[in-house]
């Protein structure tokens, strides 16, 4: 007896779906298991800098403030001029690497110090020498300068130097960039302007029996460019006025320097300003 065995309805779905499956297959339908992804393109290799041949990780942040000379340029401040000891920032920035390196001429790195060295090397003005006040607020500095002989020094300030931290870091060193003037000032030519010879100076002056005397100088030189003496002047407030011929200079800025003295002293008081040559 032969038995011939039916299959159950759950068997027949079975072959069913199997017998689709081939056929669909054989049609074409995407496989269902899904295809490899595509890697994501290499980051571009840097060839200069720290870590040179590996990839960058996020695109680079600004320079921090103690940034390696060279990165930015950063300005004295507005409309201010490089008077002395540097009359560029690529200068400034040469002798921070060669401090950095072997420790050269660390009194740019005081700014009483180089306030004393502007006047009695760069200005000539030998008596000066003592500070008579001090204020540092942040990249600026304020320090007064006066005589040094006791009964001299009685007649306090002589001149108010501003300085300014030039270029990036702790150990940016100091710039003169003027004077702040209250009894004596020197308001022509314009800071910062262009200068031509003969330069007309002038500004105001209050004291008695002066003798303002004027000179047109620059850091690459050791004498003045010019010098016109010896201006009368006297009272409150009182404006004066000088004219100053000059030779051809050779520096970007250029430094004016009026004084005045004689009572106690050659130079008892004196104002400068910075003008431009190109």
């Amino acid at each position: 007896m032969n038995l011939r065995l039916r299959p159950t309805r759950p068997t027949r779905l079975l072959l069913a779906a199997a017998t689709a499956g081939l056929l669909l297959a054989g049609c074409g339908a995407a496989p269902t298991t899904p295809a490899p992804t595509t890697a994501p393109p290499a980051t571009p290799r840097t060839t200069s800098g720290p870590g040179a041949g590996t990839p960058p990780p996020a695109p680079p942040t600004p320079a921090p403030a103690t940034a390696a000379p060279g990165a930015a340029e950063p300005a004295l401040g507005p409309g201010l001029q490089p008077v002395w000891p540097f009359t560029t920032l690529a200068q400034a920035q040469a002798w921070q690497r060669a401090h950095r390196e072997g420790g050269h001429q660390p009194w740019h790195l005081d700014a009483e110090q180089t306030a004393l060295s502007f006047v009695q090397g760069y200005l000539g003005f030998r008596e000066i020498d003592r500070v008579s006040s001090r204020s540092v607020s942040g990249r600026h500095a304020r320090i007064g300068v006066g005589l040094g002989n006791p009964e001299e020094a009685r007649r306090g300030t002589a001149a108010v130097i501003h300085l300014v931290r030039y270029g990036t870091g702790a150990d940016a060193p100091w710039e003169v960039v003027g004077t702040d003037d209250t009894t004596f000032s020197l308001t022509r030519p314009a800071y910062g302007s262009r200068a031509s010879s003969p330069l007309r100076a002038g500004g105001r002056i209050t004291g008695v029996d002066e003798s303002i005397r004027v000179e047109v100088r620059q850091p690459s030189s050791p004498r003045p460019l010019g010098t016109s003496c010896c201006t009368p002047a006297g009272g409150s407030g009182t404006a004066w006025n000088a004219t100053v011929p000059f030779t051809r200079p050779t520096d970007p800025v250029l430094t004016v320097v009026a004084s005045t003295g004689g009572h106690l002293a050659e130079v008892e008081r004196f104002t400068v300003t910075a003008v431009r040559t190109r």
